[in-house]
């Protein structure tokens, strides 16, 4: 049987996540991981060696070699034959924000992720998704980031990933209104954070799995597939690299939060 993958921890998600070429395209892709991303990023622009960079990711070096490869060939063959880039998808988490968490002081995801963002304008409309890895995170109550879209003519004008820094339900919901934050979109959710986020006047959209930005598309195009009242189930499931299991006893990810 084959080893499991060790999850990479990388210090943030890119802040551009698609490069095309200026000129004739071949019309293809080629798909950079962020963990790919993430070893360039530290070993061609913070100069880390290949252990340094194994140990702020916490894999083993010879790792960090097979993948530093990898991503320099997808590079290559994306500038050499006219390849669209985009940065997509991998083994990973987000590291801690708390800075002394990072061993070379290179994590830049204080500037990255903020708990509030700047207003936004008369006409904007603003979406936020419980986030994780790119995915709706499926427990409202115990959301450590939500994606923040805001829209304008039924188009994404701006996105930002904003922490939570911990906070419990009805925190979350003050959170959220707290930065004009019109609809809200998420896996499962209590009838305690519900009411709190009808009374701020956010609209629900809950019971929806899979990616965050497609979702917000699916909205904008009226596609949307959601459950009215979705509450938090308690089977036991994983989220990123399989090390979290929610329970009843342990989460309170009860109708009642």
């Amino acid at each position: 049987m084959a080893r499991p993958t060790r999850c990479r921890r990388i210090c943030f998600e890119p802040a551009y996540d698609s490069f095309a070429p200026d000129g004739i395209s071949s019309g293809e892709k080629i798909i950079l991981t962020l963990d790919e991303y993430e070893v360039i990023r530290l070993i061609d622009l913070e100069k880390l060696t290949h252990l340094e960079c194994a140990k702020q990711m916490e894999i083993s070096r010879t790792t960090v070699t097979e993948i530093y490869e990898t991503a320099r060939c997808k590079i290559a063959d994306s500038i050499v034959n006219g390849k669209e880039l985009v940065i997509s998808g991998g083994n990973y988490r987000i590291c801690s924000e708390t800075p002394a968490n990072c061993r070379r002081n290179c994590c830049k995801h204080q500037g990255k992720i903020t708990r509030f963002i700047q207003q936004k304008g008369d006409n904007t409309m603003r979406i936020a998704v419980t986030y994780a890895n790119g995915n709706i995170f499926q427990h409202f109550g115990h959301s450590s980031q939500f994606k923040i879209y805001d829209i304008e003519d039924n188009q994404i004008v701006n996105q930002q990933v904003i922490d939570t820094n911990g906070q419990g339900h009805g925190a979350l919901a003050t959170l959220l209104n707290g930065n004009q934050v019109d609809v809200l979109i998420c896996g499962g959710i209590g009838g305690g954070a519900q009411n709190a986020l009808a009374q701020a006047g956010i609209k629900l959209f809950g019971g929806v799995t899979g990616s965050a930005d497609e979702a917000v598309k699916a909205y904008l195009a009226g596609t949307l597939e959601y459950t009215a009242n979705a509450t938090c189930n308690h089977h036991a499931h994983q989220h990123s690299c399989g090390q979290h299991q929610c329970g009843e006893d342990k989460h309170g990810c009860s109708g009642n939060n």
